[in-house]
């Protein structure tokens, strides 16, 4: 194996990858204001999180337009165009979206392996889904790219060999009643506030609460509108992409207005030995997340609360367990002529340290009998018991289908252990990241009036 190979080893694969719920539907964010029907989900506003994803659509009467599935969420600024929609004759009518994005990244403090800077393709996809009637499917397929703030870059095409393959999100979606639908196949995680893909999120770059996240699973998921205000989704898959299937994943939306309150809770309830890059350690764990999203004229705010825990398990080689515990916030302004500015700061620590896990019993007495110093699982892939945070900054325009955008971030770690962190010799607690993507969005607009 390479050296870039083996840092990516072992700074990816200690952090899960995730997201949330993805499918094709638009927040109603302040470049927006009223989104056309051919672009609303079944949510308006949707929260920058997986609930968009999970809410049942009534299906689509036989002669009008097919609206996006209600899978794929934009969480702003970025605006999504409504599909291409045609005739595909024994297939019925489809809708098709596109994207083509490319990016630059420059950085301090590179760990051995990784660049200082590098250009390339991040994003070449397209959607492909039958949105109306009672049986409806989604096809997502191309290269694509998961940069996250405090691990190596991963090309395009090393990242769907290591992870997802070339159909990323692949289900059928089947309406069994008014308020109720059901998915199988690769589905968008349940889990989370940003979403695994990059044009779908505030900013470029995903964030340290999203890496101890799954991102897509392989499992069967219901879908139920109660009340008014209510959405709730149970799934049942296989967690971090571990084609074992042992995890119970459950989401529950509150909304009102312009505000929503989401509780996502998933665990694994069996023991699963198997770790790659898409399936670490995080697999054998379980995870919950708190989500509160405003979203009004020109603002998206959202303060997220997250806590994960993998316990002590020896048979899956975790001999001290640990557990994280994280905030972010994210918050996006909307300006004239396509300009917006979104930002996130976030903070993140986990359980294990030296000192704390010195004075426990089990710690003593496991060390009494072996003479060896059993430290906790590495978490956050800085040491045990390191904490960290980030702030950025992503100034973004967009016109019609075209787009840009730029991260500014900065990553600063504490309680580290020395060559778990930045620079040749990693013991840099720091590292700034200067990040640009443009792309291309297609849609309606390639199809002639």
């Amino acid at each position: 194996m390479n050296s870039k190979a083996m840092v990516i080893l072992r700074s990816i694969a200690l952090r899960s990858i995730a997201g949330t719920a993805m499918a094709i539907a638009l927040v109603a964010g302040a470049q927006t204001p009223d989104p056309s029907p051919a672009t609303a989900s079944s949510q308006s506003p949707a929260p920058a999180s997986a609930p968009a994803a999970q809410t049942p659509a009534p299906a689509a009467p036989a002669d009008a337009a097919p609206t996006p599935l209600s899978t794929f969420v934009l969480t702003g600024p970025l605006q999504w165009l409504p599909p291409a929609v045609f005739d595909a004759g024994p297939f019925g009518k489809l809708s098709v979206n596109g994207i083509i994005t490319g990016f630059a990244v420059g950085q301090n403090n590179p760990v051995p392996g990784d660049d200082t800077k590098e250009a390339t393709i991040s994003n070449g996809e397209i959607f492909i889904q039958k949105a109306d009637g009672k049986f409806q499917w989604y096809v997502q397929a191309g290269e694509y790219t998961m940069p996250t703030l405090g691990s190596p870059y991963l090309d395009a095409q090393d990242t769907v060999k290591d992870f997802y393959g070339p159909v990323p999100v692949a289900f059928a979606k089947i309406a069994t009643g008014k308020t109720t639908t059901w998915q199988i196949g690769a589905l968008p995680t349940l889990i989370g506030a940003e979403s695994t893909f990059t044009y779908q999120n505030f900013d470029i770059e995903r964030g340290l609460l999203w890496a101890q996240e799954n991102a897509v699973n392989h499992g069967i998921q219901v879908n139920q509108t109660i009340g008014k205000y209510l959405t709730a989704s149970l799934s049942w898959n296989d967690g971090y992409f571990s084609n074992r299937y042992s995890w119970l994943s459950g989401s529950l939306t509150f909304t009102k207005g312009p505000h929503s309150l989401v509780y996502d809770g998933a665990g694994n309830l069996g023991q699963t030995v198997f770790q790659n890059l898409a399936t670490p350690v995080q697999n054998n764990g379980s995870l919950h997340t708190v989500i509160y999203t405003y979203t009004k004229g020109a603002w998206i705010v959202q303060p997220y609360f997250q806590y994960s825990n993998v316990p002590t398990n020896t048979n899956v080689g975790v001999f001290k367990g640990a557990s994280t515990t994280g905030g972010a916030l994210s918050v996006s302004r909307a300006f004239k002529n396509g300009f917006a500015l979104p930002g996130r700061f976030e903070y993140i620590t986990s359980s294990g340290g030296t000192a704390e896990i010195a004075e426990s019993d089990d710690f003593k007495a496991r060390t009494e009998a072996t003479g060896i110093v059993v430290p906790a699982v590495n978490l956050l892939g800085y040491g045990a018991g390191s904490s960290a945070y980030t702030v950025t900054v992503t100034p973004t325009y967009q016109k019609g289908g075209f787009f840009f955008r730029a991260d500014m971030a900065y990553v600063g770690v504490s309680n580290y252990t020395s060559g778990d962190v930045f620079g040749t010799l990693g013991k840099d607690s720091g590292q700034f990241r200067a990040v640009g993507e443009f792309g291309f969005i297609f849609g309606d607009n390639i199809v002639k009036k």
